[in-house]
């Protein structure tokens, strides 16, 4: 089970939670047999680059301050809608703001 960051809801390997926070899919674990995909964000730079704290960036993108800290340090998944409003608030592309390492 993945927990949600934006309204706690847990969800299994191939759902979203109710807000539409969590990714469809989550990453699989190599113990299940499959690679899983990291990846690195941007987000802190360019949120410091526009003088926004987490807690300005998550209302402009609507989501709690603790999702902005998770997505920093790249340890959740966004949806795609999600990346893409945090990508307009800080002026960039979805691929300048997430980079993936398989």
């Amino acid at each position: 089970m993945v927990p949600c960051a934006q309204c706690d809801a847990r969800s299994g390997r191939f759902a979203s939670c109710v807000c539409g926070v969590l990714p469809l899919v989550a990453v699989v674990s190599e113990s299940e047999g499959s690679l899983s995909m990291t990846f690195k964000t941007r987000i802190k730079e360019l949120r410091a680059r526009y003088d926004l704290t987490q807690e300005e960036l998550a209302k402009e993108v609507g989501v709690t301050r603790q999702t902005i800290v998770y997505l920093e340090k790249g340890t959740y998944n966004p949806s795609l809608d999600l990346a893409h409003r945090v990508a307009k608030v800080l002026k960039t592309t979805i691929e300048d703001l997430f980079v993936f390492d398989e």
